[in-house]
C-alpha cells in the first residue's frame, strides 16, 4: 500500500513538472511581436498554488523553489525574489492544508487571492526599494487580477483532468500518517 502511495506521489509530481514546463514554454513563445496592452494570468503560479492547497505532498518546496528560480532567469526577473515570495506563500498555504479540507471554495479562493495580492505588493515594494526596473503598475495589476480570477478554472482542470482533489478526512499518507 505504501509503495503504491509513493508511486502516486512521484507520478503526480512528474505530471506537475511536465505541466509546469509546458506552461513556461507557452509563456516564452511570442504570439505577437507588437507590445501588448494586457497581460495574461500567471498560470504557473495559479497551478502551483492549486496543487499545494489540494495535495501538498505532490509538490515539494524544493521543486517549487527551483522551478520559480528557473523562471526568474528565463523571464529576466531579479533572480530569487519572485521565487522566494512564491515559496513563502506556498509554505503558508501548505501549513493550512487541514483547514482547506473543510473550507468552501469561496473562502479558499479568497485566501489564495490575499496571498497573491500580498506577494505582488511585496515584489513591487522590494523592486522599488532597490530601484530595479519593473513593469507598469497597470499591467502588474491586470496580471494579478487575472491570476486570481483564473484560479477556480485551474482548480476545475486540476480536479477533472489530473485528479487533484481535496484531501479527505482520514486519508492516509505514504508513511501511514493521517493527513
Amino acid at each position: 500500500m505504501a509503495e503504491q502511495m509513493d508511486r502516486k506521489i512521484w507520478v503526480q509530481g512528474g505530471v506537475f513538472l511536465a505541466l509546469a514546463f509546458v506552461l513556461i514554454v507557452v509563456d516564452l513563445v511570442p504570439l505577437d511581436m507588437r507590445p501588448s496592452l494586457w497581460v495574461s494570468p500567471d498560470l504557473l503560479l495559479a497551478t502551483t498554488l492549486a496543487w499545494v492547497v489540494r495535495k501538498p505532498t505532490y509538490v515539494p518546496v524544493l521543486v517549487i523553489a527551483l522551478l520559480f528560480l528557473m523562471t526568474d532567469f528565463l523571464f529576466m526577473r531579479p533572480p530569487g525574489l519572485w521565487a522566494a515570495l512564491v515559496v513563502i506563500l506556498s509554505e503558508v498555504l501548505r501549513r493550512q492544508h487541514r483547514e482547506f479540507r473543510n473550507m468552501p471554495l469561496l473562502v479558499e479562493w479568497g485566501t489564495v487571492a490575499v496571498g497573491i495580492i500580498a506577494i505582488t505588493i511585496v515584489n513591487r515594494i522590494v523592486l522599488a526599494i532597490v530601484v530595479s526596473p519593473q513593469a507598469p503598475l497597470g499591467l502588474t495589476l491586470i496580471e494579478m487580477i487575472a491570476t486570481i480570477l483564473v484560479y477556480p478554472i485551474v482548480l476545475l482542470v486540476a480536479h477533472f483532468i489530473f485528479g487533484i482533489s481535496r484531501i479527505s478526512r482520514g486519508e492516509i499518507g505514504s508513511k501511514g500518517q493521517i493527513l
